[in-house]
């Protein structure tokens, strides 16, 4: 794999630098041509390159040893937000509420509600937290560590408050309540489960279609009838003729 082939160069480049003089190739004396200083930069530029590829290769071993311990800065996303898809459990107007509040407390206008802005925000809920609390509501939906939301993050707090993922006592639960995106629509406020009613608004519409589907069975029964009994009228007419 390339991640033990950067492995192997690496710790070769470092035994390399660790081994003792006697063990190491010799250099051939540069021949006494009058051309001293071009040898010597390009052997400086030569130890430049070297230098530029150990620290290239520490930082990929770095950045895979991150990766396997879980402690790795995801890479930005690289497709486009579209909140329609990837919260489909919220109307419309759900959604376009949250992003007018997103951007009413986004006051640097840069994507991002941060710590301050975030602290702003609850002061004006009514719901003042301290800085740890704020930045353990960060934390709880800070998907790409950076100690910040983005209004992806943003609209996870209504979604994880509609899942039942909030503490009742949480600061995100706080702002979710007293903020004035009503999600209660989709039955979700308080105990009652997102999901759940889901289910339900799906069951009653499940019912409906089998009603009228009941109705035009049973139209196409009669249907049926009145042709047989065309046809019996028919042949019994017949057989008099």
């Amino acid at each position: 794999m390339a991640e033990n082939e950067l492995a192997q160069k690496l710790q070769r480049r470092l035994v390399l630098e660790d081994a003792p003089e006697e063990s190491q190739v010799p250099v051939e004396p540069a021949v006494p041509n009058g051309g001293d200083d071009d040898d010597d930069d390009d052997e400086e530029e030569e130890r430049s390159v070297t230098s530029n590829a150990d620290s290239e290769l520490s930082a990929k071993l770095n950045r895979r040893n991150d990766i396997n311990q879980g402690t790795a800065v995801p890479a930005n996303r690289s497709h486009v937000f579209n909140p329609y898809t990837e919260f489909k459990e919220f109307s419309r107007k759900q959604i376009k509420d949250m992003e007018a509040m997103f951007r009413q407390y986004d006051t640097g206008r840069d994507g991002y509600i941060d710590l301050m802005e975030l602290k702003l925000m609850m002061e004006k809920l009514g719901a003042p937290q301290t800085h740890l609390g704020l930045k353990n509501m960060i934390k709880e939906v800070d998907e790409d560590f950076d100690g910040r939301l983005s209004c992806r993050e943003f609209m996870m707090i209504f979604y994880k408050a509609a899942t039942g993922q909030l503490e009742e006592d949480s600061g995100l639960m706080s702002l979710a309540k007293l903020s004035e995106i009503d999600v209660s629509t989709e039955g979700v406020k308080g105990a009652k489960n997102f999901f759940e009613a889901k289910v339900q608004a799906l069951s009653v519409s499940s019912k409906f279609e089998s009603e009228i589907r009941a109705e035009q069975e049973e139209r196409k029964r009669q249907e049926e009838e009145k042709k047989n009994r065309r046809a019996a009228f028919k042949e019994l007419k017949s057989a008099f003729n």
